[in-house]
């Protein structure tokens, strides 16, 4: 075989390899943290000071032992369980209706409405942590779990909203005015055809309500007073004195309170892309 029947060998695609690298860096930067979380919950304290990164030379199972058979974990599980399955409903409700009814129902002021709304999406729980404090004292439900519910639903409407607008905006024209042709009302539209077709936004706003819910702080430490009531993240006080903090402990509390969240995530993850790709591309 001569050289001019060779085969010409391609040059090698640059921007595969940067996007490659690219890719393994990020994955890389999420990977270690948590990786370096979950095998420093299997040392002892001063081995944790000593070497945070690599494996451990003895492996504590005692401390995820200890932490599973604690009353007190179960009770802080329960409790964030409670109040993101909440938050959740709530606002997949709320905003499923709204999004639906700034989709296909125009009024007198639906754009300046949606524009209120999405207002949201430029103002943290902190900056209005006060206000919301007068009233969820007002309306007599601190320390109860909608007293932390109620908050993170509203702040969670916006992003919500414009997921499930783009979404059914997105749903075949024809759907709808074949429903409204054999006299189908929009509330049963909305009920039983365009609910059964939005299974990927509905995971998808769910599994974002619900982590965030999952991992929130600074309201739950607000509205809640009762140690019966605080969620895992208000927990982690439990391992931390005056002087001192467990750290071992600690990040085995973190690796056994963020597995279900990541179990939930691992389950909807087709769901999720399918959701947040909806509309990206048209044929």
């Amino acid at each position: 075989m001569n050289e001019a029947s060779a085969p010409a060998r391609r040059p090698p695609d640059l921007a595969v390899l940067y996007r490659t690298l690219f890719l393994a860096f990020v994955a890389a930067f999420v990977a270690v943290p948590l990786l370096a979380t979950v095998l420093g919950g299997f040392k002892s304290l001063g081995e944790l000071r000593t070497n945070p990164f690599g494996l451990p030379s003895v492996w504590e199972w005692q401390n995820y032992a200890g932490i599973l058979a604690s009353r007190r974990y179960w009770q802080l599980l329960g409790n964030s369980f409670a109040i993101s399955t909440l938050t959740t409903i709530l606002a997949l409700v709320v905003a499923s209706m709204a999004a639906f009814v700034f989709a296909h129902i125009r009024f007198f002021g639906s754009r300046m409405l949606l524009n209120y709304f999405t207002m949201g999406l430029l103002f943290p729980a902190a900056t209005a942590i006060l206000p919301l404090f007068i009233k969820v004292r007002d309306l007599g439900l601190l320390d109860t779990y909608f007293g932390v519910v109620l908050p993170q639903v509203a702040f969670a409407l916006a992003m919500s909203i414009l997921l499930f607008r783009r979404f059914f905006k997105d749903l075949p024209v024809e759907l709808v005015e074949a429903a409204l042709v054999d006299g189908c009302s929009y509330p049963k539209f909305f009920r039983f055809v365009t609910l059964p077709l939005s299974r990927p936004i509905l995971a998808t706003v769910g599994t974002i309500t619900f982590v965030h819910s999952w991992n929130a702080y600074l309201v739950p430490l607000i509205m809640l007073n009762s140690d019966a009531m605080y969620p895992w993240p208000l927990g982690i006080m439990v391992y931390q004195g005056e002087y001192t903090a467990d750290w071992h402990l600690i990040l085995a509390f973190i690796t056994l309170t963020i597995l279900p969240t990541f179990i939930l995530f691992v389950f909807a993850q087709k769901h999720i892309v399918a959701g947040l790709t909806a509309g990206a591309v048209k044929g």
